[in-house]
C-alpha cells in the first residue's frame, strides 16, 4: 500500500477550503439578488399603493365624499412577509413598507403621498387585499389603510 505524502493531502484540504469559499459567496450573490429583486416589487407595490391613495385623496377634497377601494397584493415577496403603514406629521403624509410581520417606525421604503392628509393604519401581507378608505375631516382629508379581511370586508 502506497503512503500518501503530505503534499496531496495539503492540497486536497486547500481545494476543500478553496471550493468552500466559493460556495458561500455564490450563495451570499444568490441571496443578495433574490433580496434586491423583493425590494423592487415591494417599492412597485407601494407606488401603486400610495397612487391609488393620492386618487382617493383627491377626490374626497374636490367631491367632499367618503371613498373605498380594494388593491389586490401578492401574500408574500418570495419568502418574505411584508407590511405598508400609512404615516403622517404637520406638514405632509406618506406611505411605508418593510418586511416581517410587525409593522416597525422607520420602515424599509418610504413613499410620499402628494397631498396633505390625516393619514393612519396598516396592512400586513397574507390576510386579505389592501383596503383604503378615504372621508373628509375637520380640516383635512382622511386616509386609513387596513386589510380586507377587517371589520368584515
Amino acid at each position: 500500500m502506497p503512503a500518501i505524502t503530505p503534499g496531496y493531502l495539503y492540497t486536497f484540504f486547500a481545494l476543500i477550503a478553496v471550493s468552500s469559499i466559493l460556495l458561500a459567496s455564490f450563495m451570499d450573490y444568490v441571496n443578495a439578488i433574490r433580496l434586491s429583486s423583493e425590494i423592487r416589487k415591494l417599492k412597485d407595490l407601494m407606488d401603486c399603493v400610495a397612487a391609488e391613495a393620492t386618487k382617493l385623496l383627491i377626490m374626497a377634497l374636490t367631491t367632499n365624499v367618503s371613498v373605498e377601494t380594494c388593491i389586490q397584493a401578492p401574500a408574500t415577496f418570495g419568502r418574505q412577509q411584508y407590511w405598508l403603514a400609512l404615516r403622517n406629521d404637520s406638514a405632509k403624509a406618506w406611505l411605508e413598507g418593510g418586511f416581517g410581520d410587525t409593522p416597525a417606525e422607520g420602515g424599509v421604503l418610504r413613499v410620499f403621498l402628494s397631498c396633505k392628509a390625516e393619514a393612519s393604519g396598516c396592512y400586513v401581507s397574507g390576510y386579505g387585499a389592501i383596503r383604503l378608505t378615504c372621508f373628509t375631516g375637520a380640516t383635512l382629508p382622511r386616509i386609513i389603510i387596513s386589510s380586507s379581511s377587517q371589520n368584515g370586508w
